[in-house]
């Protein structure tokens, strides 16, 4: 692969990296401990969105993440050419 492409891979990776990265702080740490007052005063199935959020909703959003992650990198391998298919 030529450097060119490489370092575009590599940028590619990264930026991914980090969207991930932010989504996942604002659902667990902005949602579940900054915000969480203010979510709790929405119910959902009876209990408290802040508390949901804090307990539950992050874990979901984090594997949600891992397969979306693993989803993106297959097409950015593919378009660098560097898929394992």
């Amino acid at each position: 692969m030529h450097r060119d492409n490489r370092l575009a891979y590599w940028r590619a990776n990264l930026r991914l990296v980090a969207i991930c990265l932010i989504i996942w702080f604002v659902s667990s740490y902005v949602f579940g401990v900054l915000l969480v007052e203010s979510l709790n005063t929405i119910r959902i199935g009876g209990f408290k969105l802040g508390f949901w959020f804090a307990q539950q909703g992050s874990i979901y959003v984090f594997v949600l993440l891992i397969f979306f992650y693993a989803w993106r990198m297959n097409q950015i391998d593919k378009k660098f050419d560097v898929h394992e298919d």
